[in-house]
Formats: structure tokens, C-alpha cells, sequence
């Protein structure tokens, strides 16, 4: 399993690009509960807990490095999903590129059994989740095979999915 700071380090030594493919309609990250509950009750945000990410994304991007997310979500949305719309903003004016796909049009995509972040088109680092959404930790892929699928899999989504300013 990568440390928190072997992950973060991705996004700095990676040469040109991290793409993220998310598959799940809802996590459950201990940093995003209190905010995801105050969305559901209709209160402000501070997006305090977000600025350790967006910090990474605008760096990253500022040495012209690319960072895209596809997120492929159920429609009729989760409000997990509807609280990912709503601060998605926030990613984009970070500098990362944003897109959704709703599951009906994934076809026959073969995709991965588990979210993945594709570090320069060579490298794959798995992000698994349990059933309930908490995030298991992160490691690395070495077989080729799975490289290849992941990188095809990406592909295939970035081409059909739908950029944020599009889909909302």
C-alpha cells in the first residue's frame, strides 16, 4: 500500500499526466462526511477539507501537467452525486478536467473492477473502496495486462464522457 505521501507524490512526479476513473455513486471518506451532511441539510460549506486537494491539482497543472477525472454515475443521481455536481467547480477551477458518464452509456466498456488513477499513461494505481464506500488505500499495478486494460478503459470513457459544463 502507497503512504499518504507516496500517493500526493504522484501528481508531482508524474511527466504529463494523472487521469482518475470513479465508478462508485457514493464514498465514504471520513474527511467528506461533516460536509456531505451539511449539503443534504442544505447548509454552507466552507470547503476547507477540499484545499489540500486543490492545492495538489493547481500545482500539478501549473507545471502543465494534465489531471482528468470521469466519473460514471446512476441516473437518477445519488445525493452523493449531486453534492460531487455541486463542488466539482471547485476541481475544474483548479485546473482539473472533469467529466461524467451515466452508467447506461458505459455499453460495452470493459472496465476495471475498482477506481484507478492512470499516472502518464504507463502506470496504474488502484483505489479500492469497500461496500460501504471507505477508501481501502492505494497501490500500485504492475502486470502489464491490467496497465493495458486500464489505459483502454479510459480511453474508451474519456471519448464518450460528457465535460462538466455540458452535463450540468
Amino acid at each position: 500500500m502507497l503512504t499518504d505521501e507516496e500517493f500526493y507524490a504522484l501528481f508531482r512526479d508524474c511527466k504529463r499526466s494523472a487521469l482518475h476513473l470513479e465508478m462508485r455513486d457514493k464514498y465514504g471518506l471520513d474527511s467528506e462526511e461533516g460536509p456531505f451532511q451539511r449539503f443534504v441539510r442544505g447548509e454552507p460549506d466552507d470547503y476547507d477539507w477540499h484545499a489540500p486537494w486543490l492545492k495538489i491539482v493547481r500545482d500539478a497543472t501549473a507545471a502543465g501537467k494534465k489531471i482528468g477525472r470521469v466519473r460514471i454515475v446512476t441516473v437518477p443521481h445519488s445525493d452523493y452525486t449531486r453534492w460531487s455536481i455541486a463542488n466539482s467547480p471547485l476541481n475544474i477551477e483548479a485546473g482539473e478536467d472533469l467529466r461524467w458518464l451515466p452508467r447506461h452509456g458505459v455499453g460495452d466498456i470493459e472496465l476495471p473492477a475498482q477506481d484507478f488513477w492512470l499516472i502518464d499513461d504507463e502506470r496504474v494505481v488502484w483505489t479500492p473502496f469497500d461496500d460501504e464506500g471507505r477508501y481501502l488505500g492505494s497501490y500500485e499495478e504492475e502486470d502489464p495486462r491490467l496497465v493495458s486494460q486500464c489505459r483502454s478503459a479510459w480511453g474508451r470513457v474519456w471519448a464518450i464522457a460528457i465535460p462538466h459544463r455540458d452535463y450540468v
